[in-house]
């Protein structure tokens, strides 16, 4: 889920700063995401799925199918 969340932000041409500000908090605490270090909190996945259109499993790892987020 990680290295995931990590390959959506590069393949949009993000920066940790860019996707921190839109989730409102810091970059270190958004890197701490990135990297294993914190658990993604279950509005941080909501957000993040919303925000790159696509399903929350695909984030979780759990469908290689980047469905989109339903609106």
């Amino acid at each position: 889920m990680y290295q995931r969340i990590r390959d959506l932000r590069e393949d949009h041409n993000l920066t940790q700063t860019h996707v921190a500000k839109m989730l409102g908090m810091s970059q270190t605490g958004y890197s701490k995401y990135e990297t294993g270090e914190n658990d993604l909190p279950t509005i941080v996945l909501i957000r993040l799925a919303k925000f790159y259109h696509t399903s929350i499993d695909y984030l979780l790892g759990q469908t290689s199918q980047m469905e989109r987020y339903p609106d």
